[in-house]
């Protein structure tokens, strides 16, 4: 693979900082570079911004609204703009509802769902892990059981993330409990605000309410709302898995959060020198740095072969684990750095507009929220325990 950047793709990282400098709001970036906590109206915002330029679902193909972007120019653009402070687009209706109606939803469903996704019309969160059915999705028991032109849905969701902004949720659902556990399920797409839907927030330890519970009690959903066929859902559940864990992985974000972290390790002084020159510290920073490049390469291949026409397989679970234990391990050294700093927990740092002086070093105040709050990645989208299991079945055939 040749790895340098061609004469067209350096123009074209151009018009992306062009773009970047002159669109992104700064506010919005300087609360993403903090770490602070975005509002939905400022994703909403970004979201809208990429929507007008046909930036928006990178991924998509131009028939459908996307810009008929090749591997390197994704590449390229979620890079630079996570170098920028650019908001992560919000995944589950542009990164994973998409992509599945685009490959398995009919016409119609086509026709009505994707411009309401790229317009913002929609607000999608996922509906698939229940309290007995994390990784193991399989195990799923909400139920959806066919009554004329309608399904009556019943259960339970848990870990719904940001499903307090949404007015949609896609659900992995229970259609057949006599079939064997992977054939009985259906991919169903349910009205939040639907009578018998219920949202109860989990709050973390930060005092977010980031991730939700769903119930579902005999709530009618038009069979319309079927996604593909009936029983069928396992297989679409396992080509949106395979687009969540390559998006996990965050190539883009794991640059910037590196970057980040060099010019605190330049600035921070340990017994007089600055931090990148403790062996320790700087031995840590390099092998990071090093598997950072070669998560970038492998990222790129993924990629390259999806463009192609084929679907990330066990190689988007080796992003999935290289990418979150990079951020994580990023991340850690963030605080590291910060020392006693780091320790105390002031909420109100973690919203704009906070203006009290930092204690420490500026990255300080979000430091220790944002190291705890992404022990999550190794978890979400199939702990990464799962991801070595697929990995050894599908790649080494054990």
């Amino acid at each position: 693979m040749d790895l340098q950047f061609t004469p067209q793709e350096l123009a074209f990282r151009d018009e992306v900082r062009a773009f970047l400098k002159d669109k992104l709001p700064e506010r919005i970036a300087h609360k993403v570079k903090a770490g602070q906590r975005l509002t939905k109206a400022d994703q909403e915002e970004w979201h809208a911004i990429l929507n007008a330029r046909g930036w928006l679902a990178n991924h998509w193909p131009k028939a459908h609204g996307g810009p008929g972007w090749g591997a390197v120019e994704k590449f390229i653009f979620d890079t630079e703009c996570a170098l920028a402070g650019g908001p992560r687009i919000v995944p589950f209706g542009v990164n994973m509802l998409g992509p599945v109606l685009i490959k398995y939803g009919n016409e119609q469903q086509k026709a009505y769902w994707l411009p309401r996704i790229l317009s913002g019309e929609d607000w999608w969160c996922q509906g698939y892990s229940e309290p007995g059915a994390g990784s193991d999705l399989a195990s799923v028991k909400t139920t959806a059981v066919r009554e004329g032109d309608h399904y009556i849905v019943n259960g339970q969701k848990t870990w719904t993330t940001q499903g307090q902004h949404a007015n949609m949720i896609f659900c992995l659902v229970r259609t057949d409990r006599e079939a064997k556990a992977q054939s009985g399920i259906s991919f169903l797409l349910v009205d939040m605000n639907s009578p018998g839907v219920e949202l109860r927030p989990i709050r973390t330890l930060d005092g977010d309410r980031e991730v939700n519970e769903v119930f579902f009690t005999d709530v009618k959903v038009p069979a319309e709302n079927l996604v593909g066929e009936e029983n069928k859902g396992w297989t679409y559940a396992k080509f949106l898995l395979t687009y969540e864990r390559t998006g996990i992985a965050g190539v883009g974000f794991c640059v910037a959060a590196l970057a980040k972290l060099k010019v605190i390790a330049a600035r921070v002084l340990k017994n007089g020198q600055p931090l990148d020159r403790d062996p320790l510290f700087a031995a840590r920073m390099a092998r990071v740095e090093i598997d950072l490049e070669n998560m970038k390469t492998t990222n790129l291949r993924v990629i390259a072969a999806v463009a192609g026409g084929g679907v990330p397989g066990a190689e988007s679970s080796m992003l999935k684990i290289r990418g979150t234990e990079i951020r994580q391990e990023i991340l850690s050294l963030i605080r590291r750095a910060m020392g006693p700093y780091a320790i105390p927990f002031v909420e109100a740092a973690q919203y704009e507009g906070y203006a009290e002086p930092p204690l420490g070093e500026p990255e300080a105040a979000t430091a220790a929220a944002n190291y705890f709050n992404y022990r999550k990645l190794s978890i979400f989208g199939g702990s990464n325990e799962i991801q070595k299991n697929i990995i050894s079945k599908m790649i080494l055939g054990l």
